[in-house]
């Protein structure tokens, strides 16, 4: 069963993208499995816009559209020092066997934050 702040996120779910002109990021295969994509807009050092899409698992969706949230406003050192484990104590939890699914959200807002240094 959901928490009350995760059935929330399913209910009400905030954020979902994809947002043009943002830095992208997946964890999984869309169109092939459990996938979480995440879009963020980074301005002057900050995450100023992030949205995801996933699958439609209710667990994918509370812990995709809580990461989210929680990364606007935020540096990308945040995406990095952010667990899967975090992601589920916010959300006051995630039923026995969708924990992946934070660590898949988490993987993905990572993803959409690295920035490729061109020499």
């Amino acid at each position: 069963m959901l928490s009350l702040i995760a059935a929330d996120h399913v209910q009400n779910p905030r954020r979902q993208g994809p947002l043009e002109g943002a830095q992208y990021g997946v964890s999984g295969s869309p169109g092939d499995g459990p996938y979480v994509e995440v879009w963020t807009i980074m301005e002057h050092g900050l995450i100023v816009k992030a949205a995801y899409r996933t699958h439609g698992c209710p667990s994918s969706v509370a812990a995709s559209s809580m990461v989210c949230q929680l990364a606007e406003g935020k540096t990308p050192c945040f995406a990095d020092l952010l667990t899967a484990e975090d992601l589920i104590v916010v959300l006051g939890g995630l039923p026995e066997g969708k924990e992946r699914f934070a660590r898949m959200a988490v993987e993905a807002l990572r993803k959409s934050v690295q920035i490729e240094v061109k020499n």
